[in-house]
């Protein structure tokens, strides 16, 4: 089946000066032009390409792959904005369209938006939306816990960052499990944390695991005693200021605190963490 939007595997059929035609099945014949066109190229050949619709909404292929196709979150470029709505730089000669309608906020040229590729269903056209929440669920019968996943922070909330989960769902990575300042349209690797009751999905950068944690614990217990046997890295202390010192989150480190507070070989404080002698 031939998809619009997509990259296909299609057919040469025939040459002509401007181009080659290709077999687009149901869609009739459709021109990969000349200046697309790979060299040696000869009826009979499978070519992979993309199928779009060019400025004069007439269906047309090219061996240029899109930084998105149909389906794709990704964070794109703002080229132009006329009385439309923003024109994306997506790697085509066609820019693509986000309608005023599908901008939770105005966007300006040179911003940088994270973006999901759809289909218009009234135009038929390939058109990009940056309300991500009426194409993506925060919920996935697919993403288990501890689960390793690609991540595309496309937001903030007072709570934390929230992502694209594999293309496929929006998952919050709480305050205290960065381990570094996120940025918006950065792609990171991570992990579903927890799958919580409602199927909402909880991200982190670090999976905590027992060996990782016990490693953390000693880590902390010889910097207190490097340090005198106190320190005011408490759990109260910045994201920021533990990733700097122990190269984890605050979640990690408020666990292997209250590790070593049960083993009783730490007293936490309201301004520092004292060894027990």
């Amino acid at each position: 089946m031939v998809e619009i939007g997509r990259l296909n595997s299609l057919t040469v059929l025939k040459e002509v000066s401007f181009g080659v035609y290709l077999d687009a099945e149901e869609w009739g014949e459709v021109l990969l032009p000349v200046s697309d066109v790979p060299e040696n190229c000869a009826v009979g050949d499978v070519l992979s390409v993309f199928l779009y619709f060019d400025s004069e909404d007439q269906l047309i292929a090219t061996t240029r792959q899109p930084k998105a196709q149909v389906g794709d979150c990704v964070a794109m470029t703002v080229d132009a904005v006329n009385e439309v709505g923003a024109f994306l730089d997506w790697g085509l000669a066609k820019q693509l369209l986000v309608p005023f309608s599908e901008q939770p906020k105005r966007m300006q040229v040179g911003e940088r938006h994270v973006v999901y590729v759809y289909i218009d269903d009234a135009s038929k056209r390939i058109v990009a939306s940056s309300r991500l929440n009426r194409f993506l669920p925060e919920t996935s019968p697919y993403l288990k816990s501890q689960q390793a996943v690609s991540l595309l922070f496309c937001g903030q909330t007072d709570l934390g960052y929230k992502a694209v989960v594999n293309q496929s769902a929006i998952g919050l990575l709480f305050h205290s499990d960065a381990i570094r300042p996120i940025h918006y349209g950065e792609t990171l690797n991570g992990f579903i944390k927890q799958v919580r009751p409602d199927g909402k999905l909880d991200l982190c950068l670090q999976l905590v695991t027992r060996e990782a944690l016990d490693a953390l614990s000693q880590q902390i217990l010889r910097f207190i005693e490097q340090q005198g046997g106190k320190i005011t890295l408490t759990d109260k202390s910045s994201p920021q200021d533990i990733m700097t010192q122990f190269g984890v989150s605050k979640s990690s480190y408020k666990k292997a605190l209250g590790k070593l507070y049960k083993q009783r070989l730490i007293l936490i404080e309201p301004q520092q963490i004292v060894l027990v002698k």
